[in-house]
């Protein structure tokens, strides 16, 4: 199946290099088996991607780290390194890039919900047919995902965000209504950031004794 060529999903990850990622996960679990479920994580993601009719852009960093991911994911992906400055500049950046690309409708996700069902993001670009953005609160009080139709689109939406903490959901639903965006919301789903977190993911999928997210002694 082709992809629809009006839609993009942009997927922000980092190398998984140990002590680089899920660092609050490393306490518990130690900075190489962090870094290890990090990569499932990343590999999960990319296989829900797959079966969707959509285009796929990852945004990476660290910026010099472009061959390691093509030879960690394969050459068939487009990379793009994500840009300097705090994540709201990053996401500003990306959605900046691709409607420069000509998509009409994108969304962005990150690699910390590697069990997000697959019908969250089919719902994301059908919502954008009749709204100017949609948005997936977390259970942590951010959001796992946030898109824009092209015509619609708000930087705004980025700016003066207290980035990691609680507030970020409801500052960035603050800032659409302000500017007047129709948004549609997605259901609460789960970023993975925490051993209990992780415990919860072990849950949902079945997995406390399977091949991916078992803790290491």
């Amino acid at each position: 199946m082709n992809p629809d060529n009006n839609s993009c999903v942009i997927l922000f990850v980092k190398y998984p290099a140990p002590g680089r990622v899920k660092t609050r996960l490393a306490k518990q679990l130690g900075q190489k088996r962090a870094a290890e479920i990090y990569e499932n994580f990343v590999v999960d993601i990319l296989a829900v991607l797959e079966k969707l009719n959509v285009n796929l852009k990852i945004f990476f960093e660290p910026a010099e780290t472009k061959q390691r991911f093509q030879s960690w994911l394969g050459k068939e992906y487009s990379y793009t390194a994500q840009a300097d400055g705090d994540l709201g500049q990053k996401m500003k950046n990306a959605f900046q890039c691709v409607f420069a690309d000509g998509f009409s409708r994108a969304v962005i996700i990150g690699s910390d919900s590697p069990d997000l069902p697959a019908d969250f993001l089919d719902s994301s670009f059908t919502a954008l047919d009749s709204h100017d953005a949609v948005i997936g609160p977390a259970a942590d009080g951010g959001y796992y995902l946030i898109g824009f139709s092209g015509e619609s689109f708000l930087p705004e939406a980025f700016d003066r965000i207290c980035w990691s903490t609680d507030r970020v959901f409801w500052q960035t639903i603050n800032t659409l209504k302000k500017h007047r965006r129709k948004v549609h919301l997605l259901p609460q789903w789960y970023d993975v950031d925490t051993f209990e977190d992780l415990k919860s993911l072990q849950k949902r999928t079945g997995t406390e004794s399977d091949n991916g997210y078992e803790e290491k002694s």
